[in-house]
C-alpha cells in the first residue's frame, strides 16, 4: 500500500536538493542521457502521454511507476500539475520507492 504522506514529503526533498526533474522536456531529457533513477507517472496523466513514457523507460532502462494524480505530483513539489516527474539521486530514487511499492 501506498504510503502518500511519505511519497509527498521525499518528492519535495528531491525539488529542493535539485535531484528532480519536471516538464515534458527536462524529464524527456533526463530518461536519455542517463540521469534518471526513477520515473513517476501520474494516475491521471493522458493515455498518449503515458505511452510515450512508458516506450521511454523501456527503450532507456529506467523503473517506471504510475502513481499520485497530477495536482498530487505538482503540489508534492511546489509547481504546477505534473504529468510526470524523473527522480535523478539513488537515495531519493530508494526513498520513493520505499513509500510506494510494497515489502
Amino acid at each position: 500500500m501506498i504510503n502518500q504522506s511519505n511519497t509527498l514529503f521525499a518528492l519535495g526533498l528531491a525539488q529542493k536538493a535539485g535531484k528532480l526533474a519536471s516538464g515534458d522536456y527536462a524529464v524527456k531529457s533526463a530518461i536519455k542521457t542517463g540521469k534518471t533513477r526513477l520515473l513517476l507517472v501520474a494516475a491521471d496523466a493522458a493515455e498518449n502521454s503515458k505511452k510515450d513514457l512508458y516506450i521511454l523507460a523501456e527503450l532507456y532502462g529506467v523503473m517506471l511507476v504510475e502513481t499520485l494524480s497530477r495536482d498530487q505530483l505538482g503540489q508534492a513539489i511546489g509547481k504546477a500539475r505534473r504529468t510526470a516527474v524523473a527522480i535523478l539521486d539513488d537515495n531519493f530514487a530508494k526513498m520513493v520507492k520505499k513509500a510506494i511499492l510494497p515489502n
